[in-house]
């Protein structure tokens, strides 16, 4: 099954999973899991501020890695 979010300029297609879950919803589960899992190993965990401060980080790298990648694409 395919959902579709429309924009004003484009439609974004995401599979969902017989579950009814996207793709998107688990990667983000993944993420959330990762980033406690490192934070409850360490001597010293993070509080809440900082992790969300860490994750903006990591999207905002994520977002910009993208934004080459389309650039790259409209290129070629």
């Amino acid at each position: 099954m395919v959902t579709t979010h429309s924009s004003e300029n484009s439609a974004i297609f995401e599979p969902q999973l017989p579950n009814g879950l996207t793709v998107a919803e688990i990667e983000d589960w993944q993420e959330r899991f990762l980033l406690g899992a490192e934070n409850a190993l360490r001597s010293r965990p993070k509080d809440d501020e900082a992790l969300r401060d860490e994750q903006i980080r990591k999207l905002k790298q994520k977002i910009g890695d993208l934004v080459l990648e389309a650039d790259v694409l409209r290129e070629a």
